[in-house]
């Protein structure tokens, strides 16, 4: 593991993360495009770049509970005066329960695949395949989008079906955000409603695979033997940058349509299926 690698990992793990892009993909692809010119085997495992993976979202993660730091404020307030008090109308305290129960619907979905999510990370045209399925959702969303004119806030129906696509973006190429955005969407939500409940629902996903995996699956031995330098800039580049992201995201959101990151979508995922077939 090189300094450079995870500086530049944390860069694409900070833009992919929240962009409906698909930040597994794009941290696959980097892996992947790093290996090939360094004329390293694709198969080649390493439990250190596992780990960086998942520090780099724990980077992100930061990122998310940082910028939205009064919405995550206003639902614990929301759900503790609701318990107490027994008054559940709260649009705070349902978005806090949808959160609730949109997570356990996502462990549904994620763990069962959480094998094959494994074997894609050292097949990336197969990626490429799912990335392709992320733009045409992307814009498939959009067109039908601009058809319902009366939008709503997130309901219980609107919150599984986000969680159910966020359980199926455990899979490299079905990108996370851009899945439960354009599952908003169709479901009737606007474009920053949709992206604003898309993030605060990754937050118990994200942070549970940040803390649970390395107590699980690691051995302590062989993490003290990472190259925890780059690890930590890593993690904190991927942190500022996916700061950043976040909040042009939102602005860029408010404003224009997803159709930009669809099209990208669909030629990054051409790309790299003709890149990466037969190879590895």
């Amino acid at each position: 593991m090189h300094l450079i690698q995870s500086v530049l990992m944390g860069i694409v793990q900070g833009l992919s993360e929240f962009l409906p892009i698909s930040s597994s993909a794009h941290l696959v692809f980097t892996s992947n495009f790093y290996k090939v010119f360094k004329g390293l085997e694709i198969v080649q495992e390493s439990n250190q770049e596992i780990f960086l993976d998942i520090m780099l979202h724990l980077g992100t993660l930061i990122a998310v509970l940082i910028f939205f730091r009064r919405d995550i404020w206003k639902i614990i307030k929301a759900l503790y005066f609701g318990m107490k008090n027994k008054k559940y109308d709260n649009p705070d305290f349902k978005a806090g329960v949808y959160i609730v129960i949109g997570t356990f619907v996502t462990m549904l979905i994620a763990y069962p695949l959480n094998e094959v999510a494994g074997d894609l990370v050292f097949n990336p045209a197969v990626v490429g395949l799912l990335l392709i399925f992320t733009g045409g959702l992307l814009l498939f969303s959009e067109y039908l989008a601009k058809k319902m004119t009366d939008k709503k806030e997130v309901t219980l129906k609107s919150s599984v079906l986000m969680a159910i696509a966020q359980g199926f973006a455990a899979l490299p190429g079905f990108s996370r955000s851009g899945l439960t955005i354009a599952t908003g969407l169709l479901s009737g939500m606007d474009r920053t409603s949709a992206a604003r409940y898309s993030f605060l629902l990754s937050i118990p996903i994200i942070l549970g695979a940040s803390m649970l995996y390395p107590l699980i699956k690691l051995d302590l031995n062989e993490v003290l033997t990472y190259n925890w330098i780059a690890i930590i800039v890593g993690t904190i580049v991927s942190a500022v940058v996916g700061y950043v992201c976040i909040k042009y995201f939102m602005k860029f959101l408010s404003k224009f349509s997803l159709a930009v990151f669809g099209y990208y979508c669909l030629l990054m995922g051409i790309f790299a299926f003709i890149f990466f077939i037969g190879r590895g």
